[in-house]
């Protein structure tokens, strides 16, 4: 018997749907979700695995024109995903007309791999409009197979997972078959406590924050957290712990029951807000919280 395997990595504007196909895909919530663009900051990896074939999945960060180093650095990781795609996902929403990235856009258009263009959020569109973009993005990207689906349903989610097996390369696994992802618990951590704080606070606090776990501690009942979510600035601060620490509470508890349903266990977590200045723009930040090599 021979077994396939590829990387199959997933790109487009910020919020078309590319981590809830990531999720739908999988099966399990590797990639946080807002309604807030930029929410995906890395490539993070699932990992699916049958008999003969495994296909490891990569959720990107939005195409965007960075405006800071963090933005180039997320750039950076789906500039990678084109170079190491076994088979590529140009994910596009009803109502779209172009990429965020014309050089990006190019590479699409020109890839020498297949390339699967998804057309996603039907479900928000009468059935006319959605003919009119099959025949749009057919005409834009000929080289690409077009499914419509609604990533968020699921619907027509797994004609697309049945083409990706047909399209991968005969090739061993890339990972252990029994790996689900490339990122540790403590990324897990850090991601789930972003979400919250992406889904409580507006304006530029939430691009302002990084979370970092300083102590994971995992006992045969519980397992216990430290985390620090850093703020640019002293004001950034004091709006995240809130009135009398109510926000952060509110922002524990929520996270604390996602990380209980994704660890399968009793969670103790414990949070901390402290002030980096700057650190979207320093080059040994980022490098400390994985943007850069």
């Amino acid at each position: 018997m021979t077994h396939k395997a590829g990387f199959v990595n997933i790109i487009g504007n910020p919020n078309v749907g590319k981590s809830t196909l990531m999720n739908a895909l999988v099966g399990e919530k590797l990639s946080i979700i807002t309604s807030k663009a930029q929410t995906t900051r890395h490539r993070i990896l699932g990992i699916v695995n049958g008999e003969d074939y495994q296909i490891v999945f990569s959720d990107t960060p939005g195409i965007i024109k960075p405006a800071y180093q963090l933005q180039e650095s997320m750039m950076d990781f789906v500039k990678s995903a084109f170079e190491d795609a076994d088979v590529l996902i140009y994910m596009v929403e009803v109502g779209e007309k172009e990429l965020k990235n014309e050089e990006f856009f190019q590479k699409i258009i020109n890839s020498k791999i297949p390339v699967i263009l998804l057309l996603n959020k039907i479900d928000k569109s009468s059935e006319e409009e959605v003919k009119q973009k099959i025949d749009f993005w057919r005409n834009k990207v000929p080289n690409s197979f077009v499914y419509v689906i609604s990533a968020l349903e699921k619907f027509n989610v797994e004609s697309v997972f049945y083409k990706i097996i047909e399209l991968l390369p005969d090739a061993p696994p890339f990972y252990p078959k029994d790996q689900l992802t490339d990122k540790p618990e403590r990324f897990f951590v850090n991601e789930s406590i972003r979400e919250k704080i992406l889904k409580h606070y507006k304006k530029e606090i939430p691009y302002s924050v990084e979370v970092e776990t300083e102590s994971f501690v995992e006992e045969e009942n519980i397992i216990k957290i430290r985390s620090v979510i850093m703020v640019e600035r002293d004001t950034q601060k004091g709006i995240i712990i809130g009135h009398k620490g109510s926000a952060i509470k509110r922002v524990g508890a929520e996270a604390r029951k996602d990380l209980e349903y994704f660890f399968g266990k009793k969670v103790f977590l414990d949070l901390f807000v402290k002030v980096n200045k700057n650190w979207r723009s320093s080059e040994n930040q980022l490098k400390r919280f994985g943007y850069r090599d």
